[in-house]
């Protein structure tokens, strides 16, 4: 079964609209994805997610290591950001096979925006993240890396590359399917990705329209 998992956690901006949002973009560009799960913390309720409430308390982006736990899906997974707008056809994000999207700032690193793997195939990254979260969540507990801020994506990155695995790339596998941002232009998609400040809720235009559709 095609899952897709997206991770909110309680105290910042995101709440259940973001899901729906997220959600209902999926439904309409996505339909590969035959279940579409929701971790958190808070009492969500959307028609079409189900709702799995998180383990632990890791704070802000760390909450996102809790998709790898086992047994959460089977076949083909893909962790997504509340933040991602689907403007159009998307299904290819619901293939097999490891892959994530490229970091916009940091050539050859992932990020976590968007992961694929398949059932259980990165639970060790759940685990040993559980293990010892304090160490991980350190500043420089992966050595020297090229980010400015140290968050999940990096320590994913890090477990990754020390067991062997590289994903794929999207924006290679796919050239065109991903888009970032820019408010200088109107037209976006069909996956469109916010990176820094920008987020949907104060994007203009077309793609603030496809968040916004119900």
């Amino acid at each position: 079964m095609t899952t897709l998992i997206t991770v909110l956690k309680g105290g910042g901006r995101y709440d259940a609209t973001w899901v729906a949002r997220l959600a209902g973009g999926i439904r309409r560009h996505a339909p590969a994805f035959e279940r579409i799960v929701c971790l958190t913390d808070l009492p969500v309720a959307v028609a079409g997610v189900e709702t799995i409430p998180l383990r632990h308390a890791w704070s802000a982006w760390w909450a996102k290591m809790e998709a790898f736990r086992p047994g959460l899906s089977t076949g083909p997974t893909l962790l997504c950001d509340l933040d991602t707008v689907l403007t159009g056809p998307a299904d290819a994000l619901a293939e097999p096979g490891l892959a994530a999207m490229e970091d916009f700032f940091h050539a050859g690193r992932l990020s976590s925006a968007l992961l694929r793997w398949s059932g259980d195939e990165l639970a060790s990254l759940y685990t040993t993240f559980a293990a010892d979260p304090d160490r991980w969540m350190s500043p420089g507990s992966c050595g020297p890396v090229p980010n400015a801020v140290h968050g999940d994506q990096v320590v994913i990155d890090h477990l990754l590359r020390r067991s062997g695995r590289q994903p794929d790339f999207i924006q290679r596998l796919h050239p065109g399917l991903l888009d970032f941002y820019d408010p200088r232009r109107d037209s976006h998609g069909p996956v469109v990705i916010f990176i820094g400040a920008a987020k949907p809720d104060t994007a203009t235009g077309a793609v603030h329209a496809a968040w916004t559709r119900s």
